[in-house]
Parts: C-alpha cells; structure tokens; sequence
C-alpha cells in the first residue's frame, strides 16, 4: 500500500457522502424492488401484476446498475484511499467481494428475471415464478443489510497480510493489535 496516494481530507470526506448515499440508495431501491415482486406475486389482479413488473424493469434498467457500479467503484477509490485499504482489513475485503457478486448478479440473474416476467405479463400470461421477481430483491437485501452492519461494526480484524503489514510499520509488536489486543 505504500506507493498508493492517500486521499485528502476534502476528498474523502466528499466521496464517502457518495458512497453511502449510492449505497443507502442500492438498498432502498432493492426494499421498492422487493415490495413490487411481492406484489406481484400475491396479487390477483392482472393490472397490478403489469404494473409491478413494469416498475421493476424501468428500476432495473435505469438505476441498479449505476448505484451498483457507483457503490462499488466509490468504495474501492475509498480503500484504496485510506488508512484501511482493500486488501489488511477482513470487512473491507468482504464488502468488496459482496459488492461485486451482487453487482454481477444484478446483471446476470436480477435484471432477466424481471425482464422474463415483463415479457410473460406483456403477452397476456401468467407470472411465469414469483422466483424471478422475488429472490433477487431478497437476496441483494439481505447482502446489503449485512454490509451496513459490517461497515458500522468493523468487525473481524485484520487479514493475513493485514497482520503482515501492520508487523512492518516501525514500532509496531508483533501479534498486537491497535487497540491493544492480541
């Protein structure tokens, strides 16, 4: 992490507002999505069940890949940026790897589902499987939510090669933490 420039004050502070509001939005827009899958899938009106899909791709089109690309990109320019780097600190690097698989599941498992259902619903059939509108949004949810409390805990400590570093730094002893602790 040494040759890595560290982000000024204003700087950080100006991109952690985005990236929680890309992230809190990611989240809130995944709370809609699941509330319009439910719908959809417990309704027995036909209108409401077009509606609720029809919804759920104009969000899945326009506003989940780039709140997911923003949350991800922003996070990564934040680790990469700071005192806690991508790679020494357990939660960062869980957060980054849940961020990109949700992202890639956004993309690849999300986003067809809804798109499935609209194309069933547009020519005058059934909702093919609540599954297609209802566990992406339960999934990426629960994701979320357990980043958040990651992100506010900071649980688990440093990783190897966190622990590696930290051993590195002048005046560091070996097997204690800053906090003190082994």
């Amino acid at each position: 992490m040494g040759g890595v420039k560290k982000l000024s004050r204003p700087a950080r502070r100006g991109l952690l507002v985005v990236h929680v509001v890309a992230s809190a939005s990611w989240l809130g827009l995944t709370l809609g999505l699941l509330a319009l899958g439910a719908t959809a899938a417990t309704t027995a009106s036909p209108t409401a069940v077009e509606a609720s899909v029809r919804s759920m791709k104009l969000f899945a089109d326009w506003l989940l890949l780039p709140l997911a690309l923003l949350t991800l990109t922003s996070g990564v320019v934040l680790a990469l940026g700071t005192q806690w780097g991508l790679a020494p600190h357990r939660w960062v690097f869980t957060k980054f790897w849940l961020t990109s698989a949700t992202t890639v599941a956004t993309v690849l498992a999300l986003r067809p589902g809804v798109n499935s259902a609209v194309a069933a619903v547009a020519a005058g059939e059934a909702l093919p499987d609540a599954g297609d509108v209802l566990a992406g949004p339960v999934v990426s949810l629960s994701a979320y939510v357990f980043m958040t409390v990651i992100s506010l805990l900071k649980p688990w400590g440093p990783t190897r090669r966190g622990r590696r570093e930290r051993a590195r730094r002048p005046g560091a002893r070996p097997g204690v933490s800053r906090a003190g602790t082994a």
